[in-house]
């Protein structure tokens, strides 16, 4: 009998079709299951950054150039005369043109003396143009429409190696007088592009390079030993060693590259996981939080709570009594008031992070100055698993 309803039950369409359907509730089933490790893991590995970008190569840098120099053709708004230093330059640079002045008789208020800084790329040539940064030293309103003379640009050895010339673009612009001015921005700071012209050669000779260093942009020992470890794995051989947590040596003979150049773009491109640091960074002055991702607070119970004073004071004029000679005084009358708030508590459990605990203080209405001090606070105590940076 048994056997008879099994055979029916099989030759039954309407079964196979309930199979399958129990069938693919059990494999959603596991899915909805396993969906959060799968997508924790899908995130732990996703998490990639390439060499080039935490990394920079040893040797391969900018260096920082700075003059001295004049604008000249402002409306007016450039040094006054208690500046000497200007009158003192331009009457230097007019001898120079064969014109000569007496410092002591000038007086202009269309030249203003400046600084200007740039910065010098690796690889520069003889003839690449780069950026310049204009800056007023002495006492001019304005730099707008202003037009900076050769100037000669050198490195902390003394060397030159670009001038500078040409018409200012400033960001801003000082309009008025008699007290009622209107300043945008920094009508003394102006720009030229490509305003420098590079007369020295700064380029690294890198077929001398015997090794290359990577030095990490931040210091981590991971890293370091991750970015060692995806080089010799890329090459198939021991290659790179990592000799601390801010520098990576590869061996250019071992590499066996055609070039050192060939070898840096190879191993920039590799990539490495990403592992976010624990930290906290904090500004007082502003009130501003950024913290890392990873940040975990140990079990910890917040107490907050405000108490305000305020002192009003009023001078009140006190009449004389009716049919008396007396006069009119005036009294000064203070008003205090204090107003102490109960106190409001938030708790954290084990493994909480710190946008639970701001979500926590904001709700019990924390300030942002209030949270710095509270998580300086909880690092005090132990209970903030990060670093904790207050700038």
């Amino acid at each position: 009998m048994a056997v008879k309803f099994l055979n029916s039950m099989l030759r039954d369409p309407g079964f196979w079709r309930l199979r399958a359907t129990l069938q693919q509730l059990a494999l959603a089933a596991v899915v909805w299951v396993l969906l959060p490790s799968l997508s924790l893991f899908a995130s732990e590995t996703d998490r990639k950054v390439l060499i080039r970008d935490v990394t920079q190569i040893q040797g391969v840098r900018d260096n920082q150039l700075v003059g001295y120099g004049l604008v000249i053709g402002l409306s007016r708004t450039g040094d006054t005369q208690q500046t000497f230093f200007t009158v003192q330059t331009l009457a230097n640079t007019l001898q120079r043109m064969g014109v000569q002045i007496a410092p002591g008789v000038v007086v202009v208020k269309n030249v203003a003396a400046v600084f200007v800084t740039a910065s010098l790329p690796a690889f520069s040539r003889p003839g690449m143009k780069i950026d310049v940064t204009v800056s007023s030293v002495g006492d001019a309103k304005s730099i707008e429409g202003g037009v900076l003379l050769l100037t000669a640009l050198r490195a902390a050895n003394g060397e030159v190696y670009a001038e500078a010339q040409g018409p200012l673009v400033i960001g801003g612009y000082t309009e008025g007088g008699s007290g009622n001015v209107k300043s945008v921005n920094h009508p003394t700071v102006g720009r030229i592009a490509e305003g420098g012209i590079v007369e020295r050669d700064a380029a690294v000779d890198l077929s001398r390079f015997r090794i290359v260093s990577l030095l990490l942009l931040n210091s981590d020992f991971t890293a370091s030993r991750d970015i060692a470890d995806a080089i010799n794995k890329e090459f198939g051989k021991t290659v790179a060693t990592s000799l601390d947590s801010r520098r990576v040596d590869v061996n250019v003979a071992d590499a066996g590259a055609l070039s050192v150049p060939i070898l840096i773009s190879r191993v920039q491109n590799l990539s490495i996981s990403f592992h976010t640091p624990a930290k906290v960074v904090v500004n007082e002055r502003t009130g501003t939080i950024v913290m890392g991702g990873d940040v975990k607070l140990s079990p910890v119970s917040v107490i907050h709570g405000s108490l305000t004073i305020d002192v009003e004071t009023a001078h009140v004029l006190v009449q004389p009594a009716p049919f008396t000679n007396g006069k009119a005084e005036a009294v000064t009358e203070t008003k205090l008031t204090v107003t102490d708030a109960p106190a409001q508590s938030i708790q954290l459990e084990e493994g909480a992070n710190v946008d639970e605990l701001i979500k926590g203080l904001h709700a019990i209405g924390a300030t942002s100055h209030d949270i710095i001090a509270i998580l300086q606070a909880i690092k005090a105590a132990g209970g903030l698993q990060a670093d904790l940076e207050v700038i």
